[in-house]
């Protein structure tokens, strides 16, 4: 957990937009990673490799208000599998292709959570916008 030390305090809505953004991440990564499912290369090392964001947590200690922040995107650990299929352009002197470990029902599943987040999110932001004005027009009034 870091601590936040720009020149002026994290707002709620600063929260939210780091919040909406870390969703896009994992969306992006997640099409991405869909996109690539079942393509093949010619060796082990030139497989595409599903790509996975890590977050950090960021704490203004001034405000309290805990948001995240993409803290990279790395390639997953899953290893590509190995096909025989001596007709592929592609393949090594064996006859061998190595399609990428993408397992498209976790991609999918991924996309469905982010999204979902980035609705919450999106929610949370329009009520703290309305008791925003509310508050506003309480004291005007």
């Amino acid at each position: 957990m870091s601590s936040g030390n720009s020149a002026h305090p994290m707002t709620l809505f600063d929260a939210s937009a780091r919040a909406m953004s870390a969703q896009l991440v994992r969306m992006n990564a997640a099409a991405s990673n869909l996109a690539n499912a079942g393509t093949v290369a010619g060796s082990a090392q030139g497989a595409y490799r599903a790509m996975r964001p890590v977050f950090a947590t960021v704490l203004d200690t001034r405000t309290g208000i805990a948001s995240v922040k993409v803290q990279g995107v790395y390639q997953s650990g899953a290893s590509p599998v190995q096909i025989h299929d001596p007709d592929n352009p592609l393949a090594d002197g064996n006859g061998d292709v190595w399609q990428s470990g993408v397992d498209e029902n976790a991609e999918m599943i991924e996309i469905t959570d982010a999204s979902r987040q980035y609705q919450n999110v999106v929610s949370a932001m329009q009520t703290a916008k309305q008791l925003t004005m509310d508050t506003l027009r309480m004291k005007t009034s």
